[in-house]
């Protein structure tokens, strides 16, 4: 079965820090970029971060530029966000996502965790 399973999100004050981690299934994992998204209440689903299949050129939107990490760990078939320096503006679900072609098609989402930042 296809799966992708997050995990790591909760609640922080604005300055602090979270990992993301997303667990994909072999068969998802070895054929895409991985990226996540993010939804915040009464929001579109945004763009955050991807990286390719060999974990190789790492994108950002511009908001989290510097102080969000995108990796990739292809023998655990995990991705994980690093969050640091976390802002209010910052709290949203965050979506785990997986391509076999552009991020203008999503294959695969997971089910979302949600990240809290308090001011």
């Amino acid at each position: 079965q296809v799966q992708l399973l997050e995990s790591g999100g909760g609640l922080v004050q604005a300055g602090g820090s979270l990992r993301l981690s997303c667990a994909a299934s072999g068969r998802i994992f070895s054929n895409s970029a991985m990226g996540w998204f993010r939804q915040a209440p009464g929001k579109e689903r945004e763009f955050v971060a991807a990286v390719s299949w060999s974990g190789g050129s790492p994108y950002y939107t511009n908001s989290v530029k510097g102080r969000f990490t995108i990796s990739r760990d292809n023998i655990e078939n995990t991705v994980y966000l690093q969050m640091n320096s976390l802002k209010p503006e910052d709290t949203a679900v965050y979506y785990c996502a997986a391509t076999e072609g552009s991020w203008d098609e999503v294959n695969y989402w997971g089910q979302g965790t949600q990240v809290t930042v308090s001011s």
